[in-house]
């Protein structure tokens, strides 16, 4: 497990188009999963422990974001092949243990990943109505540990960004594992 940083957000960064299958084969594009206030795009995997920490905040959290009009999706970006635990039988095992609401889909290319500059797990992407980037930052304060008050500062900026168009200007990035790129 590789410990990565994630880059600040580069605000006004137009969202890429993406069409990716689910577990099942159904298949999502930015356009279809867009909502009237925006988008988060989450790129997160089964086995890294600082996505199973957060997991079941984020399944709470994303439930209020598409309330608010704010389509999401989560990508698992990893070489599944390499890492069978991410294969895509094991995604909706742990999508359906954490009664994600939102499309958990494969981007067995990684092409969606290297667009997006994704670099870690989780990695997350949210977008403003005109699909223009307003955060990059993380889930929450409280770590791997999720020992303390919580501060949903997702939650709490993508409100902002359904708001007024705009995300905060200080965020703190991402902590995770390194996306496994395929050799």
């Amino acid at each position: 497990m590789a410990l990565t940083d994630t880059p600040i957000c580069n605000f006004g960064w137009q969202a890429r188009h993406f069409n990716l299958p689910d577990p099942g084969g159904v298949k999502y594009s930015l356009q279809s999963l867009r909502g009237r206030n925006g988008l988060l795009v989450a790129f997160i995997c089964n086995h890294c422990p600082y996505v199973k920490a957060i997991a079941e905040h984020f399944s709470k959290d994303a439930v209020k974001l598409k309330e608010m009009g704010i389509g999401i999706a989560a990508i698992m970006p990893n070489d599944y092949k390499a890492y069978p635990d991410d294969h895509p039988t094991k995604m909706q095992e742990f999508s359906d243990k954490y009664s994600f609401d939102f499309p958990y889909l494969i981007d067995e290319s990684q092409e969606t990943a290297r667009t997006y500059g994704a670099v870690c797990t989780p990695d997350f992407f949210g977008f403003n109505a005109s699909c223009e980037l307003q955060y990059r930052g993380r889930l929450d304060n409280l770590g791997i540990n999720r020992s303390g008050d919580r501060d949903p500062e997702l939650l709490n900026a993508m409100c902002t960004v359904a708001e007024t168009g705009e995300g905060p200007v200080d965020q703190i990035a991402s902590l995770g594992c390194s996306i496994k790129w395929q050799a």
